[in-house]
């Protein structure tokens, strides 16, 4: 789960556990496509990135659809790194 990515419904399960810490959008390698990841526990802890089903990292084409996409799973804002 974590060593790859995180699924929807596990980041679901941790916002409402409320055990996201920071949330961070930006350009998947300089691209047009966004990823979105997520911060938990404490300070040292690493990013880990939303994955989709077939892929390791789940992208989006643009700022408003991560904005629907973080809304729908219960995120309350995110960072964004342009």
């Amino acid at each position: 789960m974590i060593g790859e990515g995180i699924h929807e419904d596990v980041l679901r399960a941790l916002v409402e556990q409320h055990a996201v810490r920071e949330c961070l959008v930006a350009r998947i390698n300089g691209g047009p496509e966004w990823g979105l990841s997520i911060r938990l526990g404490g300070s040292g802890a690493r990013w880990v990135p939303v994955r989709s089903r077939r892929e390791s990292m789940r992208t989006w084409a643009s700022l408003t659809a991560v904005g629907r996409f973080a809304e729908g799973v219960g995120l309350s804002g995110f960072s964004v790194e342009l």
